[in-house]
């Protein structure tokens, strides 16, 4: 079994979206969690859930890329969108330094409340980090010391070996995708190969993103196993272990999917 820990469901047509969780059920991937961008996208987001509650949980929050698009939500406001049973985790949040499409003062802000919203609540913080390693890892043990231990996951890893150390060392896990397949992915697969197996999560982040074998295609949560191949090829362990791994690790981290 595999769990597909970060896939965007509602950048799919409606009408496909039961075929798009049949494949995943084929392939073997059973449970997925589709992730909230904007605060206005939530009802949406909490519909699919409800709509099919075996394979779907989902999550509340705003891209650090939408933190400009509306004021931005109170803590109280955060955890309101989570008053959901399946509403499992908090976010995206984060910091994106690569697009800028929303002022970084205002992003930091963002994902303070975030993490403010994840110490309070209990729940996991999906967190997006491109090309802002630094000022992302200094929040983190900011907040860390001054509000206490949080949960939360660096999604779709594309950072840094310091940023990932320093992610687990606080008690955090990082989510693979497809780049960990991509001929470029080598310092990805290095760092994948040395962290902790009990912080390790795997996903697709679809619909980008698509794995080789499958590159140029629209990514879908079944082709988690690919990225499932390549976490166990450069782990040295067979595909079952670390269906077995990852997926405890998801509810460990996501512990109210156990509700």
């Amino acid at each position: 079994m595999l769990i597909d820990s970060h896939c965007h469901l509602d950048h799919f047509d409606e009408a496909e979206i039961p075929a798009v969780i049949a494949r995943a059920r084929e392939a073997g991937v059973e449970r997925m969690v589709t992730i909230g961008v904007r605060v206005d996208q939530s009802a949406v987001i909490r519909s699919l859930a409800e709509r099919f509650p075996e394979q779907v949980w989902a999550t509340a929050g705003v891209h650090p890329q939408r933190v400009g698009e509306a004021p931005l939500p109170s803590v109280e406001e955060l955890l309101a969108l989570t008053d959901h049973p399946l509403v499992i985790g908090i976010g995206e949040s984060g910091l994106d330094y690569f697009y800028d499409r929303a002022p970084r003062e205002t992003q930091r802000e963002g994902f303070r409340r975030h993490i403010k919203a994840a110490q309070r609540s209990g729940l996991p913080l999906v967190i997006h980090a491109r090309d802002a390693d630094e000022d992302l890892q200094a929040i983190l043990e900011d907040e860390h010391a001054a509000g206490g231990p949080f949960p939360f996951v660096l999604h779709c890893f594309s950072s840094g070996r310091a940023l990932a150390e320093a992610g687990v060392r606080l008690g955090g896990y990082v989510s693979f995708s497809g780049i960990l397949t991509f001929k470029n992915g080598e310092v990805i697969r290095g760092i994948a190969a040395d962290l902790p197996e009990d912080r390790l999560l795997v996903e697709t982040d679809s619909p980008y993103l698509a794995p080789v074998p499958l590159r140029g295609k629209r990514c879908e949560p079944a082709y988690v196993v690919h990225t499932a191949n390549a976490l166990a090829a450069v782990r040295g362990v067979g595909v079952a272990e670390v269906g077995a791994f990852t997926t405890a690790n998801f509810h460990r981290l996501f512990s109210k999917a156990a509700d």
